[in-house]
């Protein structure tokens, strides 16, 4: 910088050229998050190219919903952990850029005629890489978004598909409890005609043995009254059995 004197207190042109000090490292601090934003140009167009393939993936289906939620958790990862990198840069150059224009307004520089002001020529110099390191910070966080909502979208499918699968398992569960209780069903009919039978056979043949030995007997009348008696008493006994079996595996 050229300063002219031009009947300046040594207080004035120290308080200037002290700030003319400052505007110039808080420049040079402010340009400190272009480096870091041109880096983050072409990963952050890698990014959204693949952001946009995971999305025409999960609308045409052509991958597995666990892969794509798998890709989509990976690339949140990236872009989160690139945003926790550059933030503190990008926010300390925000902060050095509004130092910079207050440093310029305490100047309090009138305009001559046919010349630059120091803030045009400031700006000219240091505006575009502000645009450059905002324009990543807001990329960032718009990336950052779309895939916090194409990841919801997608968990909200793979939730929904889960259900389904659940519905369908439960389902299938019903079915077979439902043929389990029928061959439970069939299986204690088979239980009281067997028992009703051996138990009629075994009062039969002790109605034979008892008119062999003289008693006034019918074994026929016997076994005829024998066996509704003893198919409704193991009818009965076979539901109470199957109740308390129940009462217990509920408790």
């Amino acid at each position: 910088f050229l300063i002219l004197d031009k009947k300046l207190g040594s207080r004035q042109a120290g308080r200037l050229v002290q700030r003319l000090f400052e505007i110039e490292v808080y420049r040079m601090m402010a340009l400190l998050a272009l480096p870091v934003s041109k880096e983050l140009l072409p990963w952050l167009s890698d990014s959204d190219r693949q952001l946009s393939k995971i999305t025409a993936a999960v609308a045409t289906s052509r991958q597995a919903d666990t892969e794509l939620l798998n890709e989509i958790t990976q690339l949140a990862a990236a872009v989160e952990n690139s945003i926790s990198k550059s933030q503190y840069r990008l926010d300390a150059a925000h902060v050095h850029y509004k130092l910079v224009g207050l440093r310029i307004e305490e100047l309090r520089e009138q305009r001559i005629q046919g010349l630059q002001t120091f803030r045009e020529f400031m700006e000219r110099r240091l505006e575009p890489a502000m645009n450059t390191c905002q324009a990543v910070e807001q990329r960032q966080r718009n990336l950052s978004e779309r895939i916090a909502h194409a990841s919801q979208l997608l968990r909200t499918r793979v939730e929904i598909t889960i259900e389904m699968q659940n519905q369908k398992l439960l389902a299938s569960m019903n079915q077979r409890a439902k043929l389990q209780l029928r061959l439970q069903e069939t299986v204690e009919g088979l239980s009281v005609v067997v028992i009703t039978y051996y138990f009629a056979s075994l009062v039969g043949y002790m109605a034979k043995a008892g008119k062999s030995l003289g008693l006034h007997v019918n074994p026929d009348l016997v076994m005829g009254v024998t066996i509704p008696l003893t198919a409704i008493a193991v009818a009965v006994g076979v539901r109470y059995i199957r109740r308390v079996v129940e009462r217990k595996s509920d408790l």
